[in-house]
C-alpha cells in the first residue's frame, strides 16, 4: 500500500455517532445527548434546547445544528434535556432550576475535561437560561470562552410568558428578522443601552427556516480559530 505524501489528499476521520450520557442537577439526573469529535476535543460546549413547555428538547432541529457544528470544529457538545424533558428528572422551573442545573453540568465538564476552554450556546429559552449560566459564571471569576445566543426572547412574548435575560458582554447574540415569536425589537431596546451588537439574520424566522447554515457558520467563526 502506498504511503500518502504529505501534498496528498487526507481523508478527515468521520464524526462519532450522537450517543447518551448523564450528568446531575439539583433536580435530579440529566439526561445529554453527547456529540464527540472525530480527534481528542479542542473544548467543551454545553448547548440548550427551547422551551420545553412548547415541546423543545436536545433534539430539537436548532440546537442539533449548533452541536454538530461544534462537533465539526473539533469540540465535545454535549446538549442536555432540561429537567422534565426526556428522560430527565425533575419539573420545568421557568429558567430558575434549569441555570442551576446548567451551572452544575459546566463543573462537571470542566472536572471531568481540565484545561479545556468551555462555550455555552443556546437557542430561544435555552439563550435565555444561558445568558444566566454565562452571566453567573463570569462573575464568579470563571467565565466562558465563548458565548453564542440564538433567538433569546426579552420581555413579554406568546402565551403571556415573560424573559428577562442577563448581561452577557461579549456574547454573540444572533437573531432572525422576522422572528415571530421573539420578536427582534425586544431584542434592540435590551442590548441598546450597553451598546451591545446583535448579529440579524435577513429574512429568518424565529427557528432560522433556510437560514440553518449560517447557524453553522456563526459557530465556525466563534470557536474555529481556537
Amino acid at each position: 500500500m502506498p504511503v500518502p505524501s504529505e501534498s496528498s489528499p487526507r481523508r478527515a476521520a468521520p464524526p462519532s455517532a450522537t450517543r447518551t450520557v448523564w450528568g446531575a442537577g439539583a433536580a435530579g439526573r440529566i439526561e445529554i445527548l453527547l456529540d464527540p469529535p472525530a480527534r481528542q476535543p479542542r473544548g467543551v460546549a454545553l448547548v440548550a434546547h427551547p422551551q420545553p413547555l412548547l415541546g423543545g428538547s436536545a433534539r430539537h432541529k436548532v440546537p442539533h445544528v449548533l452541536a454538530h457544528a461544534l462537533r465539526d470544529q473539533g469540540w465535545l457538545a454535549l446538549r442536555p434535556n432540561f429537567r422534565g424533558v426526556g428522560a430527565s428528572e425533575g419539573r420545568h422551573d421557568h429558567g430558575a432550576g434549569e441555570t442551576e442545573d446548567l451551572l452544575a453540568l459546566a463543573a462537571q465538564a470542566r472536572a471531568e475535561h481540565p484545561g479545556l476552554p468551555l462555550a455555552l450556546m443556546g437557542f430561544s429559552f435555552g439563550a435565555y437560561v444561558q445568558s444566566h449560566v454565562a452571566a453567573r459564571m463570569a462573575a464568579a471569576g470563571d467565565p466562558a470562552l465563548h458565548v453564542l445566543l440564538a433567538g433569546m426572547p426579552v420581555g413579554q412574548v406568546q402565551d403571556w410568558r415573560s424573559y428577562e435575560p442577563a448581561a452577557v458582554p461579549g456574547a454573540w447574540l444572533v437573531h432572525g428578522e422576522l422572528d415571530e415569536r421573539a420578536p427582534l425589537r425586544a431584542l434592540m431596546e435590551w442590548s441598546r443601552e450597553p451598546a451591545h451588537p446583535v448579529f440579524v439574520v435577513p429574512g429568518a424566522d424565529h427557528f432560522f427556516t433556510g437560514r440553518l447554515q449560517l447557524l453553522r457558520e456563526f459557530v465556525a467563526a466563534l470557536v474555529g480559530g481556537d
